[in-house]
């Protein structure tokens, strides 16, 4: 049982089978908007730091549409999908529909987000194949962005999987660093050309001096490594002009663009590194 001092035990059972009933419905939603082909990127900006008007590249973000017309963020969903035969099929989905837009646009270059779970999925990696033989360049201008957490569930997959396609001119970007559990044994393997800070160190870092300390250490990390480092969730002046006189060499967040269904990619590609 439990319970705290304002309220009354409840059963751990109870709890658990809310919890069931949550996720049973979280994945219901999300297998319903697959069936529909309600299943959309949005994209955001990735700025250079020193020139915030040139964009370093795009991060397509996947969304849902609920049968009420809401769209929905992968925040909301994906810790209940991720391990499933879901999230396969988001992961294949988020790759065609990006691939897609690369061959549409033959001077974006775009980041798109994968489990670690789906390296090896047949699916997947067709896709993939299909769209590199159709435009060569299409893997030049791509970045696979892997969480740390999906990343270190799988680190001897991860890093075969990351020789092979960096050999086809694929980037790696480690997401959400600082958010799980790396060992420099693991730096040591990987070849991650991209280093994303997680932004529960981002947000406010002006004011908080240990999240200051942490990152300028990640800063360092990544340096050592040679691989080039994005700040997320920037979302203050006062924290980019932190970030920039850290060192950071990206920077990406709502100070500089929201994710969009509907980009501009005309406007915003004449400003693309």
């Amino acid at each position: 049982m439990q319970g705290n001092k304002n309220g009354p035990f409840v059963p751990t059972n109870a709890l658990d089978a809310a919890g069931q009933k949550r996720d049973e419905h979280t994945l219901s939603m999300v297998q319903d908007a697959i069936k529909r082909q309600n299943v959309m990127l949005a994209y955001q900006p990735v700025v250079q730091t020193l020139q915030p008007d040139r964009v370093a590249y795009f991060e397509a973000l996947i969304r849902v549409v609920d049968e009420t017309g809401r769209v929905i963020a992968a925040k909301e969903f994906i810790d209940e999908i991720e391990a499933s035969e879901t999230g396969r099929m988001l992961d294949c989905l988020a790759l065609e529909e990006g691939l897609c837009t690369l061959a549409r646009e033959p001077e974006l270059r775009l980041g798109i987000n994968m489990s670690a779970r789906s390296i090896g999925n047949r699916g997947w990696q067709r896709i993939l194949d299909h769209w590199i033989e159709r435009d060569p360049t299409v893997a030049e201008r791509l970045i696979l962005e892997i969480t740390e957490s999906s990343a270190m569930g799988a680190s001897d997959q991860v890093v075969q999987f990351m020789t092979k396609l960096q050999s086809w001119g694929i980037s790696f970007a480690l997401d959400d660093f600082g958010s799980g559990f790396t060992t420099f044994r693991h730096f040591k393997q990987f070849t991650f050309d991209i280093l994303k800070i997680d932004g529960q160190f981002i947000r406010g870092i002006a004011n908080d001096t240990d999240s200051q300390v942490i990152t300028r250490a990640m800063v360092s990390i990544a340096q050592h490594f040679d691989m080039f480092t994005v700040a997320e969730f920037v979302e203050h002046a006062e924290d980019v002009m932190f970030l920039t006189d850290i060192g950071i060499d990206c920077l990406q967040g709502y100070y500089f663009g929201a994710p969009t269904l509907s980009p501009h990619w005309g406007k915003d590609l004449r400003h693309q590194a």
